[in-house]
């Protein structure tokens, strides 16, 4: 059989390398077409037809900056659905791109099944009817949204969520904390680790001010997590710390406390049981952090606060007039969102948790929590792997009848 998948940035390329591992396990022939990454090329054996690293464009100017290369790669994506006719369609995340391919594919009778539902439930719940109009199958990856979507109509199964084996397998094969200093020529302070994001975009936003916090803690060594798909210069003009590509997992389960951009990251972050403020800075005025507030429904933006936060009454009623952060009940982690992250507001958080502290105890027991809400027991690549096989071959029976 032929599969096409489409990930547009670096997690969804490591949890779709995860899908196809386990495509190939069980038809070893099946063929791979996909936008992704280099995991994802390990994984198939090919590189990819666009590399995300041509693609990974987020927030309105990003992509109006880059409109004709998305409106080039969106083309190319369609001519090869057109002429490959995969058995199935099998789209990550990254919405606003992978929605179009999916009404395209529906469009030549190619059944498609969406990977890490999108986050319909925070923002843009409109495009609920292009999920139900265009998707046969969403495999969600967040306990909670089974019953958000199956009550709009939406077809969707929790497989598991694809960070927990991730981060056990990391950890599973984590060098010692001297092995990883020596690797990394690091000296013996505690590590802070400074995970700015994937994409050019929110590297630049959010990490000038990770390293004006981390700068006022001589007694910590930052190390910035490098994204596979960036070049070490951005990082050059914006930092002088160490950087380590390719190795966050690591870096943070070595950290005695991190600063992360929120995103999956935060979650990675939880499984490792490292501490963490979560960031996100992009317009730093508290005019757009007020219109950020209302376009969201959530009172939570970080992964640990949504799927282990607990939300009092008196929460939801501000849920669409006020973006939680450390100062709201239920809260895991700290969030400092928009122009609440400044080095001065964010050191303010991070500074209880460099040490053993009421503040660094609730976090490491609130992860306990966010464990407990994930495991499935199974594998959620392998599960999804076997619901598209399934699915694909009753299909093809159907059809021969």
């Amino acid at each position: 059989m032929r599969y096409f998948f489409s990930a547009g940035e670096a997690s969804g390329d490591i949890h779709a390398a995860q899908v196809i591992r386990q495509l190939r396990a069980i038809e070893p022939e099946a063929e791979m077409e996909f936008l992704g990454g280099d995991e994802m090329a390990a994984e198939a054996g090919r590189p990819p037809l666009i590399h995300y690293k041509h693609m990974a464009y987020m927030g309105f100017i990003d992509v109006a900056a880059h409109l004709p290369q998305v409106l080039g790669n969106l083309r190319k994506a369609k001519r090869a659905i057109s002429e490959i006719r995969p058995d199935a369609v099998i789209l990550v995340d990254y919405p606003s791109f992978n929605l179009r391919l999916a009404a395209y594919a529906r469009s030549l009778g190619i059944p498609v099944h969406y990977y890490i539902a999108p986050k319909l439930w925070a923002w843009k719940e409109y495009r609920i009817k292009k999920l139900r109009r265009d998707v046969d199958f969403i495999y969600s990856i967040l306990p909670y949204e089974k019953d958000w979507f199956g009550e709009r109509g939406v077809r969707v199964e929790y497989v598991g969520n694809p960070s927990v084996e991730e981060v056990q397998r990391a950890l599973s094969s984590l060098p010692s904390g001297k092995e990883f200093r020596q690797i990394h020529n690091l000296d013996q302070r505690p590590i802070l680790a400074i995970v700015p994001g994937s994409r050019a975009g929110e590297i630049k936003s959010n990490l000038p001010v990770m390293d004006a916090v981390a700068r006022r803690h001589p007694e910590v060594q930052a190390v910035v997590a490098g994204a596979p798909s960036i070049s070490r210069d951005l990082y050059r003009g914006l930092t002088d710390l160490p950087v380590i590509e390719s190795s966050t997992l690591r870096l943070m389960a070595n950290a005695s406390a991190a600063l992360v951009t929120s995103g999956t990251a935060s979650l990675e972050s939880a499984l490792a049981d490292t501490p963490q403020v979560v960031c996100y800075r992009s317009i730093g005025s508290p005019a757009a952090h007020d219109l950020f507030a209302r376009i969201l429904k959530i009172p939570y933006v970080s992964l640990p606060n949504l799927i282990g936060g607990e939300i009092d009454s008196e929460t939801r009623r501000r849920v669409n007039r006020e973006v939680a952060t450390s100062g709201v009940r239920g809260c895991i982690v700290p969030e400092m969102l928009m122009h609440h992250c400044n080095p001065d507001d964010v050191d303010r958080q991070l500074s209880p948790l460099l040490r053993d502290t009421p503040e660094r105890e609730a976090q490491l027991a609130g992860y306990i929590k966010v464990r407990e809400r994930l495991l499935t027991g199974r594998s959620a690549a392998q599960t999804l792997a076997e619901r598209i096989i399934s699915y694909t071959k009753s299909r093809q029976n159907a059809a021969n009848v």
